[in-house]
């Protein structure tokens, strides 16, 4: 079945962007629908089909898999940092146990000081 191509009706019937990235997604759905009618047409300029042939490259591909890697990466070690730090919150309230138990006063932790 043919894809229908949207009309100004259409246009007018979607709710209005409330977000910026709503709007920029909005327009650059636009852009793409233009970019398509342009293809189909013969029109396009050599920037346009250029562009499209890049995105479905196998390059391309690659350098996405490799930025959703690195961002996977990067989640982990903050995950990790946050560990860490919860790891020695941890170690100071065993130590200052400890000391409680032996009779010495223990040291205020950060959240304890006023």
């Amino acid at each position: 079945m043919a894809r229908r191509k949207p009309s100004e009706d259409d246009r007018r019937r979607r709710k209005p962007a409330t977000t910026p990235e709503e709007r920029e997604n909005e327009l650059v759905g636009m852009a793409h629908d233009l970019a398509e009618e342009q293809i189909r047409a013969g029109h396009a300029s050599s920037q346009v089909i250029t562009h499209f042939l890049k995105l479905g490259s196998s390059r391309e591909r690659l350098e996405q898999q490799r930025i959703q890697h690195e961002n996977e990466l990067l989640q982990v070690k903050r995950e990790q940092i946050e560990a860490q730090a919860r790891v020695e919150e941890l170690y100071l309230e065993a130590l200052n146990a400890m000391k409680s138990y032996s009779g010495n006063e223990p040291e205020l932790m950060d959240d304890d000081e006023g």
